[in-house]
């Protein structure tokens, strides 16, 4: 037979029996009551049985009138799964402190995220999530089903049309759908639209008004482009003028470029420190003391630890302090005209706008001197041209 559940909580003992007449024993052992089972030979010939351990210790008056001896050579069951954990306590504490910190872990709110707002702010919808018990490190069991705070977090946010609460996790995710509304248009004044520079026209599209250039003609800055003024002599209207006039505009620069410049060179010396990152918190673990270098930079990786699929608050975060050097490099005259006219440029489309097109450039002086190169340079540029200049209404009007 085979040992039962409660041969097993009893203890099982493995006994091999060596000796002249280990028939005579097991049978003497059976006639007194013993349990033996599994009864065999091994391969090597002796006699093997189980036994618990209770009547494993009655066996010794058969043993002695057999002249027999017994060796344990297996153990099972309850009595000696204790003794092994008694062996290996902090193996069983520091699983037990395993298991219960990542039922602790696994039962916290750790983020809340927030998507599909675009008018309404992350902290206006954090607030409100707050007010219901939203929030980092809040046990989700306390939480209302997601359903009931979705419709508490829409009659607190009165410009969401919608709003979805959803567990991920040990994180929440809420999305909002914003309510539709109209823009509201601004209220203009009637007005002209004027050159803000000495151009010549590349295009002019009149929306509202009337045109008074046309195409190729040279225009002065201030002077009329379309017309706030509609209608003949009799019956004559003010309108907001709108539309898109374009033209040529040349610029003048004055640049300095100097004929040297600073390099950053990386000397390949690092040094690294690791932190052990809790939530929002870094804790520096090693590489402690200040940079041992004069000049540096720091470069940031930070890793999460991940659990069947879950991203935990906790991990690591190493910081890379490596030393960098400022080199001085000469340049050459044409790299300083380059470069000079490159920065020209970078300036003139910040002021000309992003649909500004730079159509030709022409060096018109240019010497060497102290170090450095002197230029002026002209840039011939595409632009919009249009400033606005309100109507100020005639008397009798």
């Amino acid at each position: 037979m085979k040992g039962t559940w409660m041969h097993w909580m009893r203890g099982i003992v493995t006994v091999q029996v060596r000796g002249d007449q280990p028939e005579s024993f097991v049978n003497r052992a059976l006639a007194g009551g013993l349990e033996l089972w599994s009864i065999r030979r091994t391969s090597g010939g002796e006699l093997e049985f189980e036994t618990t351990v209770n009547h494993f210790f009655r066996m010794r008056p058969y043993l002695k009138r057999t002249s027999c001896r017994v060796h344990v050579v297996g153990r099972e069951g309850l009595p000696f799964w204790g003794v092994k954990l008694r062996r290996r306590v902090f193996f069983g504490v520091g699983l037990l402190i395993f298991l219960v910190g990542m039922y602790v872990l696994s039962s916290l709110v750790w983020s809340v995220q927030v998507k599909g707002n675009i008018h309404i702010s992350d902290e206006e919808i954090l607030h409100a999530a707050e007010a219901e018990g939203i929030h980092q490190l809040q046990w989700s069991f306390k939480l209302e089903d997601p359903a009931v705070l979705a419709k508490r977090l829409s009659a607190r946010l009165p410009d969401a049309a919608w709003v979805g609460v959803q567990k991920r996790g040990t994180s929440i995710v809420i999305s909002v759908v914003e309510s539709t509304k109209p823009e509201a248009k601004l209220l203009l004044n009637p007005r002209h639209l004027i050159a803000s520079a000495d151009a010549v026209i590349t295009e002019i599209q009149a929306d509202t008004g009337r045109p008074v250039v046309k195409r190729n003609m040279r225009v002065q800055k201030g002077d009329i482009l379309i017309s706030g003024t509609i209608g003949g002599e009799t019956d004559t209207q003010t309108v907001v003028a709108k539309g898109k006039v374009r033209g040529l505009v040349w610029h003048e620069y004055t640049i300095v470029s100097p004929l040297t410049e600073k390099v950053k060179v990386y000397t390949g010396d690092s040094k690294i420190k690791w932190h052990l990152v809790v939530g929002g918190r870094a804790l520096q673990v090693s590489g402690f003391g200040d940079s041992p270098f004069a000049t540096f930079e720091t470069v940031q990786l930070e890793e999460k630890a991940s659990w069947r699929g879950l991203h935990l608050p906790v991990g690591r975060l190493k910081e890379t302090v490596m030393e960098v050097r400022l080199d001085e490099r000469v340049l050459t005259k044409e790299e300083a005209i380059s470069k000079g006219i490159q920065q020209a440029k970078a300036d003139l489309m910040t002021k000309a706008g992003s649909d500004a097109v730079i159509l030709a450039e022409k060096l018109l002086h240019e010497k060497t001197e102290n170090g450095k190169v002197y230029l002026k340079v002209l840039l011939e540029v595409e632009q919009s041209i249009v400033a606005e200049m309100p109507l100020v209404p005639t008397q009798g009007e």
